[in-house]
């Protein structure tokens, strides 16, 4: 069972931070450069940046691939639940920066939103069916 999850894990760490470099250099980026570019570091910190993937896939597993693994739940019930779970992520941080930060635009928050919303969802069904293909 442990490898099963370490297979869980890899494939779906993997799969976000690919698809996530690809998302914030062509869809965020741009947007975010668009409204706030003055807030925007030349270069990413990438400590941070990879200590939120690690809790963020381990909390993703938890609530979703985990328990659509041992109970057998289906492809549809795993991109349902993780666009859930991405939605009050991505919305928690969206919607708080609109509320506090200068310069915060609905554009950003709909982008970016809707890009972990599915980024979220995509990542978790993948790496369930890589999963369930090798496990």
């Amino acid at each position: 069972m442990a490898s099963t999850y370490l297979i869980l894990y890899a494939a779906t760490f993997g799969l976000f931070l690919i698809l996530d470099y690809i998302g914030l250099s062509y869809l965020i980026k741009p947007v975010f450069e668009r409204y706030i570019p003055d807030l925007l570091l030349d270069q990413p910190r990438y400590g941070p940046a990879l200590l939120f993937y690690a809790f963020y896939i381990v909390a993703l597993l938890w609530f979703v691939s985990i328990p659509a693994l041992s109970e057998d739940k289906s492809l549809l019930w795993v991109f349902g639940t993780a666009a859930l779970l991405g939605a009050f992520g991505y919305g928690t941080y969206e919607f708080t920066s609109l509320a506090v930060m200068k310069g915060w635009t609905w554009t950003m928050v709909a982008t970016d939103l809707t890009w972990g919303t599915l980024l979220t969802a995509t990542s978790a069904t993948l790496g369930v069916m890589i999963t369930r293909a090798v496990g």
